[in-house]
């Protein structure tokens, strides 16, 4: 397999996976907490909060570590998630429990936290070495695949998955695609620090020289993104809410 081919697969099996989770998990928690509006609140807020997560670690990621350091802190970090696979809901955590809320983000933090994380970290990093390993090529094209890949995700689980396999066999079919995305994307990772390396001798160039400026932003321009990206998240909510 070709270096972006490794790319490509890794981020199209990463938003694939990403959005066939929430169903997933949404299905085995419904006969406990109901599909009322506040459950799905809940759950919107704690899978938000992840995507928000995200884009936190892949920035600091980025910028305040060395390429290898960047590479070997992630990729503890998936050897580290796989442990808690096969994805399920913690039957012993339902007891005790005053607060829905709380205990239905517990729940959810303990069974697919880790995952999800991870996976939704993917496409803003990996976009980040392919700049690095492809200094010439547009990474924007693997946002592109993992939102094809995301959609995808969406209307597979309930044309395909649902119809077609039991909960436990959907559990342990995702987790043993979740390994083959780690696999993968541990391989990308290994991969993007032996091009990034060719491509330095290439230019006879050193590592900071080919770190790009970063491009000043007004604080007003800042502000408004931030407020966009809320108003869509805001709508999302408040939409949804008042259908359920």
């Amino acid at each position: 397999m070709s270096g972006k081919a490794l790319y490509y697969s890794t981020i199209f099996l990463s938003a694939f996976l990403l959005f066939q989770v929430q169903p997933l998990i949404a299905k085995m928690l419904l006969p406990w907490f109901g599909g009322a509006a506040s459950v799905w609140i809940t759950c919107m807020l704690f899978f938000q909060l992840l995507l928000l997560g995200r884009y936190i670690y892949a920035h600091w990621l980025i910028n305040n570590l060395k390429p290898s350091r960047q590479i070997s802190t992630h990729v503890a970090l998936l050897a580290l998630s796989i442990l808690v696979l096969p994805i399920a809901p913690n039957r012993h955590l339902m007891s005790g429990q005053s607060d829905p809320s709380l205990h239905l983000l517990l729940l959810l933090l303990t069974s697919v936290g880790a995952p999800y994380f991870l996976l939704s970290t993917t496409t803003p990093l990996l976009q980040s070495w392919f700049s690095k390993s492809y200094q010439q090529a547009m990474p924007y094209r693997l946002f592109a695949l993992s939102n094809f890949a995301s959609l995808l995700g969406l209307l597979a689980y309930p044309l395909i998955v649902e119809p077609k396999l039991t909960l436990s066999q959907q559990s342990n079919g995702w987790s043993a695609a979740y390994i083959a995305f780690a696999a993968a994307c541990i391989g990308t990772a290994l991969f993007s620090r032996k091009a990034r390396h060719i491509a330095l001798l290439r230019s006879d160039m050193t590592v900071g020289d080919m770190e790009e400026e970063p491009f000043p932003h007004e604080t007003s321009e800042k502000t408004l993104w931030l407020l966009l990206a809320t108003c869509s998240s805001v709508l999302l909510l408040a939409t949804t809410n008042y259908l359920t």
